[in-house]
Order: C-alpha cells, then structure tokens, then sequence
C-alpha cells in the first residue's frame, strides 16, 4: 500500500489511519482463509518438519501484535504474558514445535482476536503524525520517544500487517505441503497478453538501491545509496517449466559439471530429479501438485519450488549466471528517462490486478506474458508476483545499516548461510512486496515459491556496439 506521510495534516492522519485499518484487516482475512478451512486435528498437526503446526502460526500472530502494538506502542497491561516464550520464534525451532503445550485453535483464535480488539483502541488514539523511523540500535524497553518513533507514520503497525503477511505466505506454503485434496479456491492466472521473449540491456551506471523514504520500508531495505554496476543483460521473463525441461531432458540433474561442489553433494543427498512436486507419468509427461490437485506442467509459466543450487546449475548449462541483487534491483527500479529509483517496476502507483500476480489472487504463478503493464521502464516484466527470484547475492546490510526497532528481524542472520531473493510470489501481499524489499533462505530450500531469471555479463562486441 502507498503511505503518505501525515505531516501535521489531521485529515492526512485520518486516512492513514484509515490505510493501517484496511490493511490489518486484510491480512486478518487472509489469516482466517488458511486456517478456517482445516478442522482442529490439521490444524495442531505437523505436516512438515520444515514448518510450525498452523495453530502456532496463528497464536505466534497474536502474539507478536501483543508485543509490538499492545505493549511498546499502547503502553497497555499484557493479554498473555505466560505465553510469550511460546511463541517465541527465535526459542524454538519449527520441528520442535508441537511437543510444545500451544493453545488449541479456538484458544488461539480467541487470544487474537483479543489482542486485535485492543489493537483498534490502540491505533484509534495513537498520533500518526510524527516523523517516520529510520534507524535505530537494538531492541529496547518502551520509552515515550521509543513510542513515538514506532507510532511515526504508522511504522510500527506496517511491520505487524507485514509481519502477518509473511507468516501467511509460510502457511500457503503448509498448504502446499500438506497431504490430502485441495481445500482453497482460486480463479485461474489471467491469459497472457503477448510473447515476452530475450533478453534486455541494463547500460552501465550509477543509480539509487534501497530506500529512505519509504515510511514502512523495513531495515534491510535501509538506507537509500548509490551503487554503480557495469552494463548487463538480464532476461525479459523468468525462467519457464519449458525452458527448465529442456534441462531436465539434457540431463542437467545427471551432471556434476553443471552444479558447484556442495550444490551437486546436495542434489545426490537429496534426491533431487525435478522441481519439487513434480511427477513424471509413463508417458512422459510432467505433472505437478498444486495444492492437493495434480495438474499438467504449464509450458509458459515460471518454473516454481526450485532451490538455488537448482538455479545455479541451470544457469550454468544456460551460460549465463543468476543476477547480483543489485543488478536485480536497478532492472526493476531504475528509470532512465528520470535518473530515479521507482517503488515498483511501474512506478510509485500501488499493484493491481493488472501489474502484478499477489496476495494469494490465484494459486499459482501467471504464464509469461500476463502482466504487461507492470514491466519495468527497460522492459524487464514479471518482476513482482509469481515467483520470488533467486539472485547470487548473499544477505548482507547496506552501508550505514542499523537496526530498526529489533536486531532478530536482520541482523543477526547478516553473514550466515543465506542467498537472497527478490520480487515477492503469488502467495506475497502487497504490504510485504516492493521493488527494495529483501527476501533470504537457506539454498537448500524449494517449499518456498521460488524461481529465477537469468543474467549475464556484456561480451567485449556489445560493450563496444553499446
């Protein structure tokens, strides 16, 4: 969502306030639509070792709303303090979850709407007109001007709406992983527009990454500055289910020259023949689950559930390679008829259902060539939606980061063994996606919905023509 800055305006502070109501309860909904659907017994089961019971995911949300809206920002008495260290992710690791004692689901569904009845009294008096936060150190106890700083802009109910967001995304991704028939409904992916094809070149320069203007920007995406790239080519599109069979036909899984040393040691230990979910029948022909459904492999739509070692030895029997985060950024954000970093690839204008495939519209990624109104100035399109988009990049901060306003949300995973994704999925509202937003996981994950795009340097004759 656009946040406008409320200034001293108390009308611009109404309809901000207005905004953070919407967007709390959208993501709300969101919340009820994974689980509501699930009886009590799937929603306390685990049903993988890599993600939380569902009923975790749903109190860890109340929670975490608790802490930051209730608490720091409301100044008020706690809901469930003897549930703090429950849900506390950093506590314990998800296979270790369900031996916990958790609320059951109607508790937990009691214990958040509990927490979001005190929310809306909460940001019915809280003055939104304060300056927006930029930075600041580690976590701290609630202060006025601690206070103040959160309630700046709305920040502080931004990163909640954010925060529910993502954790609806993980539990879209339980969904995926659970066994059993479909129990979500969505409208088909809109029929493409026209062939999006090649590549596109990114001339060299200097243009501005990251943010310090955005009012609910997070810290990884802080503070805005200039990076300077050498010219580079990037793909119009993501890499298609075609593209990627044409991989799997010339026996990209089958050889240990297209993947790095521990990314081959990984494909052997697990197995890995396809993207995950996919089924090969006697025939031939690839099929994979979508939710409990087992559908036919869409030539045209971006390949998803591809971990990075995946998209590097692709890339490499491509003879290209994945693209630095940098470079990810500036083919979505630069504009060089202006010599600005825009908010999305379209510019400042929120998404619609006509720039980009989010917020769980439809269950899977949209056929190359759908979104036509949402390509980039240069032309690169699908940057946002469908597929987050592995690049080579490692997580680290930008110049001049601090942390803002708890150091577990970046920067204690600064340095550990991550690589970075950009551009948010179909499963990513619009809250948690933008054309700085920073997303991370271990290189080994395929649960997630990931793909890729693929770039490579400029040859000595293009540099010359160029």
């Amino acid at each position: 969502m656009t946040v406008h800055l409320p200034g001293t305006d108390n009308a611009e502070a109404e309809r901000l306030r207005e905004q953070i109501a919407r967007t709390l309860t959208r993501a709300r909904e969101r919340t009820a639509t994974l689980t509501d659907c699930l009886d009590e017994a799937e929603l306390v089961a685990q049903h993988s070792r890599l993600m939380s019971p569902l009923v975790w995911d749903l109190a860890h949300i109340g929670n975490q709303e608790e802490l930051w809206l209730v608490r720091d920002v409301g100044g008020r008495d706690p809901v469930r303090a003897d549930i703090d260290q429950l849900y506390d992710a950093f506590q314990h690791p998800r296979a270790d979850r369900p031996a916990l004692p958790l609320l059951d689901p109607a508790e937990a569904r009691a214990y958040a709407g509990t927490v979001r009845q005190k929310v809306w009294d909460v940001l019915a008096g809280a003055d939104l007109r304060a300056e927006p936060p930029l930075t600041e150190g580690a976590h701290a106890p609630a202060t006025d001007e601690r206070r103040t700083r959160l309630v700046g802009s709305g920040f502080a109910f931004g990163m909640i709406a954010q925060h529910e967001q993502q954790h609806d995304e993980t539990m879209l991704a339980t969904h995926q992983l659970r066994a059993g028939a479909s129990v979500l409904n969505a409208p088909p992916t809109p029929t493409p527009v026209a062939p999006v094809s090649g590549e596109i070149h990114i001339p060299a320069g200097e243009f501005v990454m990251g943010t310090s203007t955005d009012p609910w920007a997070l810290d990884n995406e802080r503070p805005a500055h200039p990076v300077r790239l050498p010219g580079f080519v990037i793909d119009a599109a993501p890499v298609t289910n075609a593209q990627y069979l044409e991989f799997i036909a010339d026996g990209g899984y089958r050889r240990p020259e297209l993947w790095s040393e521990r990314g081959w040691a990984h494909r052997v230990e697990a197995d890995l023949i396809a993207p995950q979910f996919w089924e090969q029948d006697g025939a031939g022909s690839w099929w994979r689950r979508v939710f409990g459904t087992m559908i036919r492999v869409r030539p045209q739509q971006p390949v998803v559930h591809v971990c990075w070692f995946e998209a590097q030895a692709y890339a490499t029997w491509a003879g290209k390679r994945l693209p630095t985060e940098a470079e990810w950024e500036k083919a979505a954000r630069f504009d060089p008829a202006t010599g600005r970093s825009r908010r999305f690839p379209w510019g400042d204008a929120d998404p619609d259902e006509t720039t980009a495939n989010l917020g769980q519209r439809h269950l899977e990624p949209a056929d190359v060539g759908a979104y036509p109104a949402g390509a980039s100035p240069a032309g690169v399109h699908q940057l946002i939606g469908d597929v987050w988009e592995w690049t080579s990049s490692d997580l680290q901060p930008y110049p001049g980061f601090e942390a803002f306003p708890y150091r577990e949300y970046s920067e204690v995973f600064f340095g550990g063994d991550y690589k970075m994704l950009r551009g948010g999925s179909f499963g990513a509202d619009q809250v948690a996606c933008r054309g700085t937003f920073r997303n991370w996981d271990h290189p080994i994950r395929r649960q997630i919905f990931s793909g890729f795009r693929l770039a490579r340097d400029l040859r000595p004759d293009e540099r010359d023509a160029r």
